[in-house]
Formats: C-alpha cells, structure tokens, sequence
C-alpha cells in the first residue's frame, strides 16, 4: 500500500473494497446470514476446500505412542539380535553414535518375545499385538523411518510439526489450513490424550505460525469435554445467543477496522463454540452404540480411556472432522521393558484393531487415513543390566505403520541390519513421511505454503517425498 493510498482511503474502506486477505474470511460461513446486506460477502476459512488433485483420504487419525514404545518388540523381527542377548555391543557400533543415557559400552538385548506371520502377506508382528497383527494385510509398516532428534520434546516436536523446536504448525493445522473443514458444528482438527502429555505439550497440536483457528482443539476426558463448554450457572442457552452475537458485532467492527486474522479466529471461535454446546456432548454420548461394539473396542459406555478414544475416534470422522488425533502415554521403557511393553501392548491393541475393523465394516477405511507412530525407535543394545533391561532412544531406524486411504496393505518398506541398529535399505525420514500424508489427502507438499517473516513456509521444509511403495 503506498503512502497516497492510504490518503485516500481509510483501512475500513480499503478492507470493503477488496483488500480483505485471510484476516476478513470468517463471516460467513460461521456467521450464518446474520450480517448485513451492506457488508462484503467473506469466505470462511474453515470452507472445505478442493486438493490438488483426487484425494485417496478425507480423514486422518494419527495415533501417537508417547514416549516411544520398541518396535524391536512390536514389528521387527531380529533372530540373530536374539542370539547376541547378553553379548557386549560391537565397539563399531557404540561408537558410532550419541546415546540419550548409555555412556559406557552395553550389552545387547534381543527380545524376548515370539514373533509370527499374519495374513497372505506374511507380515511378520509380535505375539505382543495379535489384533493388530491379524489386519497385516490391510496395514503397511515402514521399518525404515529416521529423524534427527534423541529426546523426546523435540523429538516429538519434528514428528508432529516437521521441526524440532516450537513455534511450527502441527499436522494436523497444516491439513486444516490446506482442506478445510466438512463439519460446521465440530472443530476440523480433534485432539484426545490418554494419560500425561508428551513434554512437547501443547505445540504439538499447535497451529504455530498460521492463524490459530487451525490449531487442535483438546477434548477431555473428564468434566466439560472442551473446556467452559457448559454455560455458567443461571445463564440461559437464549442468554448466551445474545452475549455471543453482541461480542461478535463488535468483533466484526474490529475486523472491518483492521483486517487482523486473530480476530476473525476469534469470530469463528465464538460461534464455534456456541454450535459445540450441542453437538459435543451428542459426540462424546457413546451410550447409543449397540453392545457388540463397545465389545469389540473393549469400551464401557461413556467410559473414558484409550479404548474409549478410539471409538470416539470413529465417530468424528463419521461427524466429517479432518483430523483426530490420539495421544498415548506410557511408553518410555529405560527399564523393565519385558513386562511394561506387555501392559502398554495389551491396553492398546484391541482398541487399535477395532478401530480398524469398526472403519472397514462402515465403509470408512477407504478414504480415513489411520497412523500409527512415535517420536523415534528403541536401542537393540541394553539400558542398565539385563535384570531389568531397558532399551535407550534411537533416531536412526525406528518402524511406524499407516493402514487405510489410499495406502496399499500387507507391504513392509525397507530393511535394517541383523540387529536393527541401521537402515539397509529404503531410508524414510520425518519429511517424507509428511510429504505421504498431504499426498494422500490430495495435496502437493511443495504446495502448501504460508509466507511468515518474508519467506515461504511448509510442513516439509526443503525436503521429502511421497513413499510410492505404500500408494495403492
């Protein structure tokens, strides 16, 4: 805007005669047809928006282990790791690397844990997760995965916002910025956390840099499942109609006035929050569901837990929310391994199945992308004394799995020594795994940008691309 410009014209009459950008988008849709004729018709920034080209996934809902179980435990098989139990780490391979906690040289560690076949695949699972074992064919693992992180806030931070420090947006708002939203009465980008959060708290459904009307909305599992949901104590729904439209109109003003995008999150939020009144708590009643699936999920009705997210899961992306994601955790094992993975295993591994089965059989795996991963992987040489082994964290080489949208069931990707200490063959890092996910959603990763501080951003950074072997 040049200086004669601005002598011209106010900021509102510049904002009503076209110079709107992102900051006017949230009056209509959210709004309803409440303002006026005189006003300019707006985009809401949350409209579903059309891909790049065909979608293979509507949906995503990314399940993330917190805390990193093993997936020498879990998917990868290592016979010979098996035999070298108790032998002293090759000294190549200690040194090698940095450890987060080994500081002199370990032992190795197989597991303790029978592996077996699954499927017409043969994908080969622990007898830890037979559920999730017997949808091999439907489920593709990428045994090659690496990142560049050994603790777990920024290890976490890179997984979920492809950076590994704060101030990035999530997956999760990156998917909602590129498509929109399908559900006008339920937030895009759903958030549910079974026990503690990671300790990159928050940020990891945080919409960073873009307007954080894309950032995850955390729902609870005890009391109002969002936060002030329920209206205060005398205050009528009536009541709050009028609070929240008064608001707004001033709101609006505001906006008209300076065009800022968080005022126009606000807007959105407002209103959001009034249609949630209704439409949560008809969410999170799982009381309708019919026995036989409360029992395939090993759920209660209206119980709270993982089992219960999972169905919950199921019933926002039936509801058109974009992006669910579900945090677990439980799952840092410096010691005791053989019996914590075992407890963690089987608190999981029905409840994953199910939701598995629960899509299939409605017809919604086809186009629900369903993930399954962590922050990084686990050490093949012990932590502490094999009395009580534990498994340190490993960057290098560590497996996630991704099943339904477009993703071609009962592959593996890539190879990784005898041992599981190194990538053989096939390396994914954190971008590409990215890249697959906006792939499968339509979007071209090199695409999705935003402009912050003078220069273009995505969730991809400078690098990544699509895993072909798992595109069906």
């Amino acid at each position: 805007m040049t200086k004669d410009l601005n002598l011209e014209l106010t900021r509102r009459e510049l904002f009503r005669t076209g110079g709107m950008g992102l900051g006017a988008s949230a009056l209509m849709s959210l709004l309803g047809n409440d303002v006026g004729a005189t006003e300019p018709s707006f985009d809401n920034p949350l409209r579903a928006r059309h891909s790049d080209y065909p979608a293979r996934a509507k949906s995503v809902i990314y399940i993330h282990m917190i805390g990193a179980p093993s997936q020498l435990d879990l998917y990868v098989d290592k016979p010979k790791l098996r035999e070298m139990t108790g032998e002293l780490c090759p000294e190549e391979l200690f040194n090698s690397q940095q450890f987060a906690f080994i500081r002199s040289r370990p032992k190795m560690y197989g597991s303790q844990f029978k592996f077996r076949q699954f499927g017409e695949s043969g994908q080969t699972f622990s007898e830890l997760i037979p559920e999730i074992g017997a949808l091999a064919d439907d489920i593709a693992v990428i045994e090659t995965m690496h990142g560049e992180q050994i603790n777990h806030s920024p290890a976490q931070l890179f997984m979920q916002t492809g950076f590994g420090r704060f101030g990035r947006p999530s997956m999760g708002s990156w998917v909602t910025y590129g498509l929109g939203s399908e559900n006008e009465n339920l937030p895009s980008f759903v958030v549910m956390v079974t026990g503690s959060v990671g300790g990159a708290g928050n940020s990891m459904w945080g919409s960073g840099f873009l307007p954080t009307i894309y950032q995850g909305v955390e729902f609870r599992a005890s009391g109002d499942p969002v936060l002030f949901l329920s209206n205060p104590r005398g205050v009528k729904k009536a009541d709050r109609r009028k609070i929240v439209d008064t608001i707004n109109q001033l709101n609006r003003e505001q906006l008209l006035d300076l065009g800022d995008p968080e005022i126009a999150t606000r807007i959105g939020q407002y209103e959001m929050a009034y249609k949630m009144q209704s439409s949560v708590p008809d969410l999170m009643d799982t009381s309708g569901e019919t026995e036989d699936t409360h029992a395939l999920y090993g759920s209660k009705p209206n119980a709270t837990g993982f089992a219960n997210n999972c169905l919950l899961a199921r019933r926002l992306v039936e509801r058109g929310v974009r992006f669910v994601q579900l945090f677990d955790q439980g799952w840092d094992h410096h010691s005791n391994i053989e019996k914590s993975i075992q407890n963690k295993a089987k608190s999981v591994d029905q409840p994953i199945a199910a939701l598995l089965k629960d899509l299939k059989q409605r017809g919604l795996l086809d186009d629900t992308l369903v993930i399954c991963g962590s922050e990084f992987g686990r050490t093949p040489m012990v932590q502490g004394a094999l009395s009580s082994a534990g498994r340190d964290h490993h960057k290098d080489c560590f497996s996630i799995w991704m099943a339904g949208g477009g993703v071609r069931g009962g592959v593996r990707v890539g190879e990784s020594d005898d041992l599981g200490f190194s990538i053989t063959k096939d390396p994914v890092s954190v971008h590409d795994f990215h890249a697959t996910v906006l792939h499968l959603l339509g979007m071209d990763h090199t695409a999705l940008t935003y402009k912050y501080q003078g220069r273009q951003f995505r969730l991809t950074d400078v690098a990544g691309e699509p895993v072909q072997q798992i595109l069906s």
